[in-house]
């Protein structure tokens, strides 16, 4: 998903305010980011007061701390890039059940899950990061499967063919 996609879905409107947008978009260009970047937001318990975005990119991971509300000061950002042979991440494990995927995927400590269309996000998110650590280029962005069309001659929810 995209950073502009993020702050419309946000849980808490302090965190997607014009002047946290100030604060964040600015650090994200200088770093290599990009205007609109392809990211993770992980919202954390309280996102009115922090939260953390995750965006890769060629020559590293971003990990930025965002702080919407910091008495007397305004938004805050911590910002780091980190080296593609530093960051630290965990398996993309899959599960499902009664027609519904459950995905987790770790980095940073951040665990990040998602279940169908969210979870397709998740698995887009984690395959850019692992493309990314072995040197290869970044794949495009994935639809989830709630917008993708079906094949011709088949209906949503026929089986595969077999092979």
């Amino acid at each position: 998903m995209r950073l502009s996609e993020w702050r419309s879905a946000a849980p808490h409107k302090v965190a997607a305010e014009p002047n946290v947008a100030a604060v964040v978009d600015p650090v994200l260009t200088a770093l290599g980011a990009g205007p609109d970047p392809h990211c993770w937001v992980a919202w954390g318990d309280d996102p009115a007061s922090r939260y953390t975005i995750f965006v890769p990119t060629e020559p590293g991971l971003i990990a930025m701390f965002v702080r919407p509300i910091v008495a007397g000061e305004g938004p805050r950002a911590t910002t780091k890039m980190i080296r593609w042979s530093r960051v630290s991440i965990g398996e993309l494990g899959v599960e499902t059940h009664g027609g519904h995927r459950m995905l987790s995927f770790q980095v940073e400590t951040q665990v990040i899950r998602g279940v169908d269309a969210e979870g397709d996000r998740v698995a887009a998110f984690a395959l850019r990061v692992i493309a990314a650590m072995d040197g290869r280029p970044l794949p495009p962005e994935i639809e989830s499967t709630a917008e993708r069309k079906p094949r011709p001659g088949r209906r949503p929810g026929d089986p595969a063919p077999p092979r």
